[in-house]
């Protein structure tokens, strides 16, 4: 069977693209955006990228049409598609009715977190000898690629609450039916979409609406967002978390950036942790994910060992290079809240030494500015910030400029911000830049920039 994805380097369908030809499917897709990891893993498959969506990547007709949700009426291939009635499906769909059916589902949702704790629980489910399944949205660094079929029955998904197509307007995530569901957060995002938190919250409560009794929901305390949402209906066993409180689970830095801690299951202490992951934040997504495991049958003190030989997702505080002294990382934060806990596991890491933050507002709900009045205090922790504002930018960055007291300059080209950055840094500075998209490729310019210099 021919498969066309579009929109195939997408996170998320680049994992369809991957699912599809290990099903023994021919696979080949388009995209406007084609940029690594996605592109590399993709390539490295033998998968076809088209550049662009032209209606002739259609021609001859493929079998099945799988429409990323990125895809929106006046698409040329999307019109085609539509006029020459060619068989269509979203990615979730063909996901949920050729993989995940029958299987054991593992869902980890929330508005943080979602790719490292799914990262992290099926690195333990692999460690503990179960050969999960997995679809995630960035590549751990432990498997390589972003999803695989897997050969038991338990199957790892990144359930994002972003819509389906533009012809489902559900969350993707109601589409999994999940058995072992996690909900780190809730926060009010993708602005595009949503027009407030209520309207998140009820896309989750949707999702506990179809959680079996017999499975297990896995959230934190003390999240106002999440209780809310468990308050309007849970059938369903519920776990608990913290690293500051009373949990089920529970989480205490030994070292205060959170390269090492400990864990407590239901009062009991079951061991320490000591990783290459910074923050306080991922130690709550290992509690998290160690739970989830703990549901499948996985013993706490088996999941700590396989988190000690767990190694980050590509672009979450991915180290890419170090010239002259100068470091340079990619991140793929977005939101303040992950802005600024990026930020805060950098600086228990370097201490005292210099970071230099460049952040480009690329997604629906940043270019909005939903959020600007929250960028300020977020990247406070950064000694000086680089922000790209390009033409496009649908609010003025001035004022969160000032409020920066001289620490931040708004540019609007990516050249300027790296011959800012390559007259300013200097040997034991760090270099954090935060983007959702290829960034027009600074990492790699800046570096080869700074070597130059």
């Amino acid at each position: 069977m021919h498969i066309h994805i579009l929109g195939i380097c997408g996170t998320f369908m680049g994992g369809i693209a991957l699912l599809a030809r290990a099903l023994g499917h021919e696979v080949s897709g388009s995209d406007a955006n084609v940029y690594p990891p996605m592109s590399t893993q993709l390539a490295a498959a033998g998968i076809e990228i088209r550049q662009g969506y032209a209606p002739e990547h259609l021609q001859p007709a493929p079998d099945w049409v799988v429409v990323g949700n990125a895809m929106t009426r006046g698409n040329p291939a999307v019109e085609y598609m539509l006029d020459a009635d060619l068989p269509y499906i979203s990615g979730p769909q063909w996901l949920a009715g050729h993989v995940l059916r029958g299987r054991w589902v593992l869902a980890v949702a929330g508005t943080h977190g979602k790719t490292t704790t799914s990262s992290l629980l099926a690195w333990i489910l692999d460690q503990a000898g179960l050969s999960p399944g997995f679809l995630i949205g960035g590549v751990p660094e432990n498997f390589g690629v972003s999803a695989r079929l897997g050969d038991s029955n338990f199957f790892v998904v990144e359930a994002d609450e972003y819509d389906t197509a533009f012809f489902d307007k559900r969350s993707k995530f109601v589409h999994y039916r999940p058995r072992t569901l996690i909900i780190n957060n809730i926060e009010f995002d993708h602005a595009d979409i949503f027009a407030d938190l209520a309207m998140i919250q009820r896309q989750f409560h949707h999702l506990l609406r179809i959680l079996p009794a017999s499975g297990r929901l896995v959230a934190p305390t003390g999240e106002a967002a999440v209780e809310q949402v468990l308050q309007q209906g849970l059938w369903t066993p519920l776990e608990t978390f913290s690293l500051h409180g009373p949990a089920d689970w529970r989480g205490e830095a030994v070292k205060s950036d959170g390269s090492r801690f400990r864990v407590w299951h239901e009062g009991r202490e079951v061991g320490e942790v000591a990783w290459d992951l910074l923050g306080r934040h991922n130690m709550a997504n290992a509690l998290a994910a160690l739970a989830a495991a703990h549901h499948v049958g996985i013993a706490p003190e088996q999941g700590l060992e396989a988190l000690a030989g767990f190694r980050n997702v590509k672009r979450r505080l991915e180290l890419r290079g170090e010239v002259k002294g100068i470091r340079v990382y990619d991140d793929f934060a977005h939101h303040p809240t992950a802005i600024r806990t990026t930020l805060d596991g950098l600086r228990q890491r370097v201490g005292t030494a210099r970071i230099l933050a460049v952040l480009e507002p690329r997604s629906n709900t940043m270019r909005l500015g939903v959020h600007a009045d929250q960028l300020a205090a977020s990247l406070d922790g950064a000694d000086q910030i680089f922000f790209y504002a390009p033409e496009n930018l649908q609010w003025d960055p001035k004022p969160m400029i000032r409020e920066l007291d001289g620490r931040a300059l708004a540019l609007d080209s990516v050249e300027q911000i790296i011959r800012r950055l390559t007259s300013l840094a200097q040997a034991g500075d760090h270099i954090l830049v935060m983007s959702n998209g290829g960034f027009e490729g600074l990492h790699q310019r800046l570096l080869d920039a700074l070597m130059q210099g």
